[in-house]
């Protein structure tokens, strides 16, 4: 499969992986232990429990093997037209002059031993091997005038004791130590035996020969990396051929909706091509689409009652699905986080608990998450044209911004962990908005406050009309541009770049008649988040804030409001209590939500606001307790008593 069907695998994650800790052994005896438990480390995605564990053993025997092991050159190739290997240890032993009466050669040779280092208990297996015996046969050919003068395997043991089911890790790691501690490193000499090598030989001629390759079964099956596709036909750790897809023929859509109670998600999901609901809350009665009832089954026979939770009908129903021996293009559950209540609740009962703590620190949770996950991955490969997810939207939860202000987060009514695997495994994630005049819209777009977005290219507008039709131009505009250049979406503010041309656009939303009304629905439509300053200020706005860089400030003049009214015919306003360091005044504001912005002003977060008005204090410009609330307010000078005047609106 690998040298004749070029076929690759998928690299095991097994703590355990006799080529993985091989290498690390390797590593340790050529480098030392730190080295050793770096490399086994990097060479898994994820380190757990039974990789600490194998670390621990790696150590103590690495000590031992380092302790016995002479020096010399590590990781020699062999390199010769028939041949190709890599001698483990490769140790000089001197000289010997051709007089010399104990030299068998007849010339002058240099002298060496082979060593190879076994991280196994199978002895006898490894002397019968034909591997030294190659080593020395091959190298001496390839090097006239240097010899093999013995050959020594190291064999270091192998600990492969499992964790007992009423045994803690700390009890289980104790015991392992405790059995490996006395285990001796043993290096065994294997006398050369020329046969070996015409064994060689002669198999290598018969496999050159030989036509077909029959699976030949045996112990070591449980070694190769084709263990599953050979002997159960499970194909998903083959990897697939490096010629690339053309995406633009990608038929498969898997989408992700949610939005408010009532906005109706169902009802377009009704126009989608054959579709079928797997239903958990029973809202169908206004739609036509076939559906099959995800709830607790319950059957009394007799005095008994039987119950079949409504996790299992649902996993039922995938299995079902699987088959393909149906006619629908669309599959749906509506909605998602019943389906997550409904594995809790089955997981409970499987577990005999009432709550995921009760099955011990973090076990609990990860079971019943793995449960959950993997069925949910199993839905989402499903060989059909149209995968969707229904949710409803959560607006329970706040996020504070750098400057401490809380805004409304939305997001899908399910657990964050979990919104964010399923995120990852949808094409796109999209919003149901219903506006104040009863239209109803599809949003794809995402920022700090809106869960949304996608991996689709090419889309230029991220609101669509709520209809099937409409969802289906975006996937058919994303194919079309698959494999074109992404062109910059078009903005609101007529192509102005920079942050004038955002608040510009502002200005303009603020000018239209629903302009003075604030919700979570006008946050959610604006292209640019409107707390985004304040949160993620451009690198470039920031003002410095070291006093040896700062000019000097001493008759320093300020900019009157009314000036930049004349200069600034076009009036923008926060929408937010906002920030903002004048580089003119060298001054520092804070503008309410309506206020004018100034001109010339640049947006700062909360602390650097702070940071700002301490070092003007600091040069005896102002106090630290006099802080400006916005630019109508003059700076005080120490010394003078002021009034401040009363902002007129």
């Amino acid at each position: 499969m690998r040298y004749v069907d070029k076929l690759k695998t998928i690299p095991t994650d097994a703590a355990d992986n006799a080529l993985i800790i091989g290498q690390a052994l390797h590593t340790g005896i050529e480098k030392g232990i730190e080295e050793a438990i770096q490399e086994y480390f990097f060479s898994y995605p994820v380190i757990s429990d039974a990789h600490i564990t194998e670390a621990m053993k790696l150590e103590i025997q690495i000590a031992k093997a380092r302790a016995i092991v002479p020096k010399g050159k590590h990781e020699v190739l062999i390199s010769t037209p028939k041949f190709k290997g890599f001698i483990d240890l490769l140790v000089p032993m001197g000289y010997m002059a051709k007089e010399s009466p104990y030299n068998p050669y007849g010339m002058a040779v240099e002298l060496y031993d082979i060593w190879d280092f076994k991280y196994s208990n199978n002895v006898e297996h490894y002397m019968e091997s034909r591997q030294l015996h190659l080593y020395k046969h091959y190298f001496e050919a390839a090097n006239p005038g240097k010899k093999i003068r013995k050959m020594f395997f190291l064999f270091v043991p192998k600990n492969s004791s499992k964790q007992k089911k009423d045994e803690t890790l700390y009890q289980f790691r104790e015991r392992v130590l405790a059995e490996i501690t006395p285990t001796e490193v043993a290096a065994i000499e294997v006398p050369f035996d020329y046969s070996k090598v015409v064994e060689h030989l002669e198999l290598v001629q018969d496999v050159q020969q030989e036509t077909e390759y029959e699976a030949n079964e045996g112990w070591l099956c449980r070694y190769c990396d084709y263990e599953e596709y050979c002997q159960k036909g499970k194909d998903y750790m083959i990897l697939p051929s490096a010629e690339r897809r053309n995406i633009s023929e990608t038929k498969k859509r898997k989408i992700w909706i949610y939005g408010a109670a009532f906005s109706g998600k169902t009802t377009m999901l009704d126009d989608a091509p054959n579709p079928l609901n797997l239903n958990t809350d029973g809202n169908i009665q206004f739609v036509t689409m076939p559906y099959i009832g995800i709830k607790d089954e319950v059957k009394v026979e007799g005095r008994i009652t039987k119950r079949k939770y409504a996790w299992e009908v649902f996993k039922e129903a995938i299995t079902e699905l699987e088959k393909k021996q149906n006619d629908f293009q669309t599959i749906i559950i509506d909605l998602l986080e019943d389906t997550r209540e409904m594995c809790r609740v089955y997981m409970y009962d499987q577990l005999k608990i009432q709550h995921e703590s009760d099955s011990g620190y973090g076990k609990g949770w990860d079971i019943i998450k793995t449960e959950y996950l993997s069925t949910i991955r199993r839905f989402f490969n499903l060989d059909y044209e149209n995968i969707v997810v229904v949710s409803h939207e959560d607006v329970s939860k706040d996020i504070t911004k750098k400057n401490g202000q809380n805004i409304t987060r939305i997001a899908p009514n399910i657990q964050d962990a979990i919104a964010n695997k399923v995120a990852g495994m949808v094409d796109i994630v999209a919003r149901v908005v219903v506006e104040d005049d009863g239209t109803r819209t599809l949003n794809f777009k995402s920022n700090e406050v809106i869960f949304g977005g996608g991996r689709l290219k090419g889309i230029q507008q991220t609101t669509i009309p709520l209809s099937w039709a409409s969802l289906m131009e975006v996937y058919d505009e994303a194919n079309a541009n698959a494999d074109k250049p992404v062109a910059p979406a078009a903005s609101a503010s007529n192509n102005r770049t920079g942050r004038r041309g955002r608040k510009a656009a502002e200005q303009e939303e603020a000018d239209t008649p629903d302009a003075g009304k604030e919700s979570i629905q006008d946050v959610s439509q604006d292209s640019e988040n409107p707390i985004e300053g304040a949160m993620n200020p451009p690198e470039d706005d920031k003002p410095p804030f070291d006093p040896d860089e700062q000019p000097e400030t001493k008759g320093r003049t300020r900019r009157s409001r009314k000036s930049s009214h004349d200069e600034q015919p076009e009036k923008v306003v926060c929408k937010a209590d906002t920030y903002f360091y004048l580089p003119d005044a060298d001054n520092y504001v804070m503008k309410h939500e309506g206020d004018e912005i100034p001109e010339g002003a640049k947006e700062i977060t909360k602390e650097e606001f702070g940071e700002g008005i301490k070092r003007i204090a600091q040069e005896g410009n102002l106090k630290a307790d006099e802080v400006p609330a916005d630019a109508d307010t003059p700076a005080t000078v120490p010394g003078r008593r002021t009034r401040r005047s009363r902002k007129a609106d």
